[in-house]
């Protein structure tokens, strides 16, 4: 318990809590709330986000300027041009002034500029405003105040006039070839003013000073107000961060966590002695316990978005199936409880854990089928999501105003709480429990071990089949572990699959072994049964709770038959009684009693010549009264109306399998 608390408390946040839970929309019921320091009221998230969208369309594009650009292209130009002449077959004596004109029109066009039109600066319209950078200086254009290639091409040919058409088709091809643009977007530098610009806005929006009054006692929790107490809640944990005393943080927070895990002690010592008396289960509650808080603090240093993606359901899903019902909702309370002094809105986020768990654990009354646990996960989605629009309404009023996305934490949480399955088959290897799946796996019976007693004692077998029925109709009828009871039926005498011969129902040629045997070996090979059956079963790695049962069903008694004969033949001699004696220990449990009771009526019922209802009756009343007599129900809860009970169930029973009618005459 120590150590649960040290971990769980050395890796918590270390700082002070704001002391006041609000809502927006909701009523302030504290005292007048005043300032104790200067703050700045902080922009909501969709006022920053406007403003940078405003600030983002204020930055114009930023092109820059090549002016050597020309400079290649003019060579290149030059040597063409006297390439493209002659090749053309034109007059040598035009060459000179047409090479200059356009050399000097084509200059004109690169000074003033060719932009690459970027269509997503455009944003729908045909030009739009830029920054020219030339030379480290900028200055602001139009996309309509320059060049694109297309418009410094109908330029050229507007503006370059020869007497020969000849001439001026082949010019306007070169100049074609020629025109590149100079005036390239620089997307980085953008970049970098967008981002700097983006830095600079500010955060804040006024000032609320010291002593002034932040929110006063009944009033509305409005958009202003639920803004300035979210800044002064940001404020006061950044301030209590730096000067705070972590020492005393971490001495309230082993208090808390302490005093709440010493609840579930208490709460164990009183009402759940048996877990409290196991170390192994109640280091499985620890465990549990611990790991979700350690999930908790994990999402917080991660910063996560939300931290309704923590699957919080999955504690109450687990020690439901693994415990009970009333130990799950306390467990899972005693979680929420510690988590909501670290979490946002605290309140808010205990109701829907809290709803969530209670309806997890209605959920899985028993995991039986696999179904169920999908079935459980769509009830606590839908827990989830009347909690959300609940509260969503509360705080805004509006169904339209509602942010889905929200939910999507629950999606995933709920997603995330189907993990339990595995865990509970781990948590039952590494702790030893025994859930119901489990159990219902035992009572296969074309499970390996009980395959091999149907083949080597088959009359053991349909013994072990009927006790188990008889057993499981009382305790379903009393209240009790039925799937227990029936695992603990089908392999408590699983211990005869070694000398099968030497048990009367095995034998089908009506010759004993025990006929050539003396009385005392007999009875020792009749309760070497028990050792044997738990050998057998911790091999194969059953559960110690359906290992009980092959312990406990014959108690301490005596294998009175051998006993008695003893006494019979042998008179003089002295007999030591433990030897005829079972190891015990009795019964000390209802299932373990309801148990011994079963078997000892099955067997006795095979002897009965003439099973009528009678006989049966007579039967079960002395059987059960042997018990009470020998003090073998000393340890179990069964009472004397839960007696009468199973006494009823078996005889009912027993007469339905030997087919006895009721006489009606006797009735009337």
């Amino acid at each position: 318990m120590v150590l649960s608390v040290l971990i769980i408390t050395i890796f918590l946040p270390k700082q002070p809590r704001f002391r006041y839970e609000f809502e927006k929309g909701g009523i302030w019921k504290n005292k007048d709330l005043i300032s104790p320091f200067s703050f700045a009221i902080l922009k909501t998230n969709p006022q920053v986000n406007t403003d940078k969208k405003d600030a983002l369309e204020n930055i114009l594009p930023i092109y820059s300027f090549n002016r050597y650009l020309f400079n290649e292209i003019e060579e290149a130009y030059l040597n063409e041009f006297d390439v493209k002449w002659r090749s053309s077959a034109l007059p040598e004596a035009d060459k000179p002034v047409n090479k200059q004109a356009s050399l000097k029109l084509l200059k004109s066009i690169y000074t003033k500029g060719i932009i690459a039109i970027n269509n997503k600066h455009q944003k729908g319209n045909r030009y739009y405003d830029f920054s020219l950078l030339d030379d480290n200086v900028s200055k602001t254009y139009s996309s309509q105040d320059v060049f694109t290639v297309q418009t410094a091409l109908e330029y050229f040919k507007d503006n370059f006039s020869s007497v020969d058409l000849r001439v001026k088709d082949v010019v306007v091809n070169l100049v074609e070839d020629h025109l590149r643009p100079n005036i390239i977007f620089n997307e980085k530098l953008t970049s970098i003013v967008q981002e700097t610009t983006i830095n600079s806005l500010s955060t804040t929006r006024g000032m609320v000073q010291k002593g002034e009054l932040i929110i006063a006692k009944n009033n509305v929790i409005d958009d202003e107000a639920f803004q300035k107490l979210q800044s002064f809640k940001e404020t006061y944990e950044a301030q209590t961060k730096t000067i705070g005393n972590s020492t005393l943080v971490y001495c309230g927070q082993v208090l808390l966590v302490g005093f709440i895990v010493s609840l579930l002690m208490v709460f164990l010592k009183l009402f759940r002695k048996d877990i409290f008396a196991d170390n192994r289960q109640l280091s499985l509650l620890l465990l549990v316990t611990t790991t979700m808080l350690l999930s908790l603090t994990w999402a917080i240093k991660l910063n996560l978005p939300s931290l309704y993606y923590i699957p919080f359901c999955i504690v109450p899903i687990i020690i439901r199936i693994l415990f009970d019902t009333r130990l799950a909702l306390y467990l899972h309370l005693l979680v929420i409880l510690i988590a909501g002094f670290f979490v946002p809105n605290s309140f808010e986020f205990v109701f829907y854990q809290t709803t969530a768990g209670m309806v997890a654990i209605y959920s899985i009354r028993n995991l039986i089928k696999r179904e169920q646990l999908l079935l459980s996960a769509m009830y606590i989605l839908s827990a989830y999501l009347i909690s959300f629009i609940g509260i969503a309404l509360l705080r805004e009023g509006s169904l339209s105003e509602i942010e889905w996305i929200n939910f999507v934490p629950f999606i995933v949480s709920v997603l995330l709480s189907l993990l339990a399955y595995p865990l509970i088959y781990g948590f039952e290897r590494l702790f030893g429990i025994t859930s119901d799946v489990a159990l219902i796996e035992l009572t296969n019976t074309n499970n390996k071990l009980l395959r091999e007693l149907a083949f080597k004692a088959p009359g053991t077998f349909q013994h072990s089949l009927q006790v188990a029925n008889l057993a499981e109709a009382a305790i379903f009828k009393i209240g009790g572990n039925s799937l227990l009871v029936r695992a603990g039926a089908l392999y408590h005498d699983i211990g005869k699959i070694e000398n099968p011969q030497y048990f009367i129902e095995n034998q089908n040629t009506g010759i004993s072994p025990h006929d050539k045997l003396p009385y005392e070996q007999s009875a020792q090979i009749i309760i070497k049964h028990v050792h044997k059956g738990i050998e057998i079963t911790r091999k194969h790695q059953l559960p110690e709770s359906v290992i009980d049962f092959i312990r406990t069903h014959h108690g301490n008694t005596r294998v009175d038959y051998f006993y008695q004969s003893f006494l019979k033949n042998s008179p003089e001699k002295f007999v030591d009684e433990n030897i005829f004696r079972y190891p015990g220990p009795i019964p000390f449990s209802k299932e373990t009693g309801v148990l011994m009771l079963a078997d000892s009526v099955e067997a006795a019922s095979r002897s009965l010549k003439n099973p009528d209802a009678q006989n049966i009756n007579d039967l079960v009343e002395r059987i059960i009264d042997y018990k009470l007599e020998q003090n073998q129900l000393d340890n179990c809860d069964i009472t004397l109306k839960d007696l009468e009970t199973i006494k009823l169930i078996f005889k009912t029973m027993l007469m339905s399998i030997y087919h006895v009618r009721i006489d009606y005459q006797q009735t009337l």
